[in-house]
């Protein structure tokens, strides 16, 4: 039985009216399919704040950044599933006051902004990474592709 995807959209109630919440859903429903993958993933819409929080909870950076990818499947907390669940692959946080910023400093869209931070974030779900340069060539062309393709 081939496994299905699953993505659950959270917005803070101060940005629902600006984000489109199935819109989101299809992009990371279409990363999902380019990348052969399926499971389950949450992504969240937050402000500064909250990005700062988990930024600094979790990664002990007390700033506040565009996008986080906390992956299920990978380190000391990797979550445990019945074997015939759907793999949870994580969660996604992007800040929306970053994404508007963002999107201003590179003279693109928000839908584009956050188009690219929920295929980044996707894709550190998925395995890749950008810590040494070989890895980042290949990651930023599969996200470039992947935005092309949208």
């Amino acid at each position: 039985m081939e496994e299905r995807s699953c993505v659950e959209v959270q917005i803070a109630p101060a940005f629902e009216e600006n984000v489109p919440a199935e819109r989101l859903k299809a992009v990371a429903e279409e990363v999902l399919r380019h990348e052969h993958s399926s499971g389950q993933v949450t992504l969240v819409v937050t402000d500064d704040q909250g990005i700062q929080e988990l930024n600094r909870d979790f990664l002990g950076i007390d700033a506040p950044t565009d996008v986080l990818a906390f992956s299920a499947q990978e380190g000391e907390r990797a979550f445990v599933a019945a074997p015939e669940a759907s793999s949870y692959l994580g969660d996604v946080i992007i800040s929306y006051p970053r994404a508007v910023a963002q999107a201003g400093e590179m003279g693109h869209s928000l839908k584009l902004e956050l188009n690219l931070l929920i295929v980044h974030g996707l894709l550190h779900l998925l395995g890749y990474d950008h810590a040494e340069e070989g890895e980042k060539a290949l990651m930023w062309a599969t996200q470039d592709k992947i935005l092309r393709g949208l």
